[in-house]
């Protein structure tokens, strides 16, 4: 699609306020957004990407990854289909999107598949947002939206968290009367703080008229307390929530996901791209939504892992921010990226900083064996 932006389109394109030269950018977003360095977590945050290159012992904790994987079953329909994958196989597609849609108890023209979320998140920048109708985020929060805002020339409006570390939903309501697109990521990246159900209502009910709520639900499975927002999609608001299953269901590879909205929404989302879907992603999502039990035992068993840590990070006196999804933010005390660098040679990887939080570094879950090894790494790197 990169080339094929018509007369048409590029009309459209500059009546929300693009100049010519966002063209080029919006083009630019469009054909190679796997390879633009905001398309996912930032190249520091994303070794696991190059782990053949790293050490056979490395404890790689830095991407919010699974280290669980795909669930047996998931696995299986994967193993399985995997011999007819010279097929385009678009019922596959279908299938997730009807077994998701149930789940969800939405209608399954409410669901687009995707191969994973950042498609969709790209594509709601690019259809809600421009000069004239800004994105609006939180700060810390999860960057690839805002960075892919900036990149075409639309308005990024970055909103502090509460002292609760939830998102400043009145904030963010009023940051911008010409808000176009609002993003809350729910439990937050990177601090896995949640929002409250009854702020994110406030939110729709007062959000400037126009604006369209994106609700990053990427960890929402991983919370015990977090609720899910699908019922408001049911009640057809200004909603469009983001679902991956590369987080609790272990299929960060093998990439599957979702945007669920109204169809009118999906529509201007579905607009900006096509193309088929990985068809072992979708079996294997499809499988794992089958599994009746998977979200409630993975749920508990990274919880009690997280409580472990934060168990040893209390006893030891080392500041961090409470959290309920698969990782946290430690507060070193100092410029994190020293610590990041001085775990690294320990091969402990874990993941980033960011500029509003320079002293502060976020730590993914790992497996116990893993967050072993984190915990004597940090202990020294912080003595």
């Amino acid at each position: 699609m990169a080339d094929t932006l018509n007369v048409e389109a590029k009309r459209e394109i500059l009546k929300r306020g693009f100049t010519r030269r966002n063209l080029g950018r919006i083009t630019s977003l469009l054909a190679a957004g796997a390879t633009l360095p905001f398309y996912n977590e930032s190249a520091m945050a994303q070794l696991s990407m190059i782990s053949g290159t790293m050490p056979a012992d490395a404890v790689i904790i830095n991407a919010n990854e699974n280290p669980m994987g795909p669930c047996p079953e998931a696995a299986e329909a994967i193993h399985n289909i995997v011999q007819k994958g010279g097929r385009y196989l678009y019922g596959e597609t279908f299938t997730m999107a009807k077994v998701l849609a149930e789940v969800e108890g939405v209608k399954p023209s409410y669901v687009m598949p995707y191969a994973g979320s950042s498609a969709p998140l790209h594509q709601a920048v690019l259809a809600f947002t421009s000069p004239t109708k800004s994105f609006v985020m939180a700060d810390p929060g999860y960057e690839a939206g805002g960075r892919a805002a900036e990149f075409i020339g639309s308005k990024v409006v970055k909103v502090p968290l509460t002292k609760t570390y939830a998102h400043d939903v009145k904030a963010m309501a009023t940051a911008d009367p010409n808000a176009g697109l609002i993003y809350l990521c729910n439990p937050n990246n990177p601090t896995g703080t949640l929002t409250s159900r009854a702020d994110i209502e406030w939110i729709l009910a007062n959000k400037p008229a126009g604006s369209i709520l994106l609700l990053d639900e990427a960890y929402i499975h991983i919370s015990p307390n977090a609720v899910k927002g699908s019922d408001l999609v049911a009640a057809d608001k200004d909603v469009v929530i983001l679902r991956t299953f590369s987080k609790l269901y272990g299929m960060a590879g093998l990439r599957a996901g979702a945007a669920i909205g109204r169809p009118d929404l999906l529509k201007k989302l579905q607009g900006w791209g096509a193309g088929a879907m990985p068809v072992t992603g979708m079996a294997g999502a499809t499988a794992s939504l089958q599994v009746k039990d998977l979200v409630e035992k993975r749920r508990a068993k990274i919880g009690e892992i997280r409580e472990d840590v934060f168990e040893f990070m209390t006893k030891n006196n080392f500041s961090f921010i409470p959290s309920e999804s698969n990782k946290f933010m430690a507060d070193v005390k100092r410029p994190g990226k020293e610590v990041i660098a001085a775990m690294a040679k320990d091969h402990v990887y874990i993941g980033r900083t960011w500029p509003v939080w320079p002293t502060y570094v976020r730590v993914t879950i790992g497996t116990k064996e893993e967050m072993a090894r984190f915990k004597t790494s940090f202990s020294k790197v912080m003595a």
